[in-house]
Order: structure tokens, then C-alpha cells, then sequence
């Protein structure tokens, strides 16, 4: 393993079995090679391990679902999801978001206050779009109010483009105290 490829010993010799994102195979490999090794179809390497800081593996090494991630406290009406270290890099990660939030809150049976944690949260901006629109879906169906919150100035920011650009107020927070606290204020103005 190297930072441009991932090559494995087979019966058949060395084959190249992963490629680094922007990596150029005949340039960049093959042409710093002395001999040239089997290439059938590889894979691209996991782009975790290229960017700074925690890759977020916790919920694949720990098998943390994203079920996991969700809880609800049924004496202030309020669902907690928890994204911090989550990917949603496909359109079916977006759907099983969707799926998973949805589930919950069918079973509340009510329109819940959500506090979302999206510290350390990646979002390809392949399905940025689709990931937004979800949102904008779960909060006109099952929310009375929503708060989200991350450290991460550009998190914020892109958060709250997505949602403004859907019409969904982005009421985003840093901390999970202003999250909370936001949360508390709405439900004392709907007192």
C-alpha cells in the first residue's frame, strides 16, 4: 500500500487492486514502476484516508447503524441525531437517512423538536441536492422545529445554503447547548 495505490500478491503475480482519487494509473503508477503488475479492474481507494482528520470509521469498525444513532426523549418531544463521523457519499446513503429518521418518527407518532450533531459529517456534493431536499421532506412532515449544529464554520455554511435554497429555515448553531437552547425557546413561544 502506498498513497497513490494498493497492490496485492496473487497466484497469478502482483496486482494493482486500488487506485488513489486523481491519480493518473500509466503516469503516476505504472511509469515509477521496475516491472508492471496485473491490472484488471481496480477499485478507488477510500477517500477517508486522504483527507485531515478522523476518518470516521467508528460506525464501521463498532458496527454503530445509523439506527444507532438516533434517540428520542420523550419528556421534551425531542429526536437527537447524532451524524458526527458519518458519510453520505451515494444516493442510497441519503435514502437510508431518510428511512431511518422517517422510522422514528412514525413511531412518535407526533411532530418532534430535532437537534442534529453535524460535527465531522461529510457530504459528497454529488447528492448535496438530494441530501437537501430530503431534509426539506422530514422537516414539513414530522418536525415542530429543527436545530443543527457543528463546529466547523464551513459545515454551517453549507448547511445553511442547502436548506435556505429549499425554503427551510437553517437555524444552525456551533455548540449543542445553542441547538438546545433554540429548541427550548420554540417551545416556550408555542406555550
Amino acid at each position: 500500500m502506498t498513497e497513490r495505490c494498493v497492490l496485492q500478491r496473487t497466484p497469478a503475480g502482483v496486482e494493482l487492486i486500488e487506485v488513489a482519487p486523481e491519480i493518473d494509473v500509466e503516469r503516476d503508477i505504472l511509469g515509477q514502476m521496475d516491472f508492471k503488475p496485473l491490472i484488471r479492474s481496480p477499485r478507488p481507494m477510500d477517500v477517508r484516508i486522504f483527507r485531515n482528520g478522523p476518518m470516521g470509521l467508528d460506525h464501521v469498525l463498532l458496527g454503530r447503524s445509523l439506527a444507532d444513532r438516533i434517540g428520542y426523549d420523550v419528556e421534551r418531544n425531542t429526536l437527537f441525531v447524532n451524524f458526527e463521523g458519518f458519510d453520505v457519499k451515494t444516493v442510497e446513503d441519503v435514502d437510508l437517512v431518510r428511512r431511518e429518521v422517517e422510522r422514528s418518527c412514525r413511531a412518535i407518532g407526533k411532530p418532534v423538536a430535532l437537534v442534529a450533531n453535524y460535527d465531522g459529517f461529510y457530504l459528497d456534493p454529488a447528492v448535496s441536492d438530494t441530501y437537501f431536499s430530503m431534509i426539506a421532506y422530514l422537516e414539513q412532515r414530522y418536525y415542530s422545529s429543527a436545530s443543527r449544529y457543528s463546529t466547523s464554520a464551513f459545515m454551517r455554511l453549507k448547511l445553511g445554503e442547502g436548506l435556505t435554497e429549499r425554503h427551510v429555515a437553517p437555524h444552525i448553531f456551533e455548540t449543542q447547548e445553542d441547538a438546545q437552547q433554540f429548541v427550548r425557546s420554540q417551545r416556550k413561544a408555542e406555550t
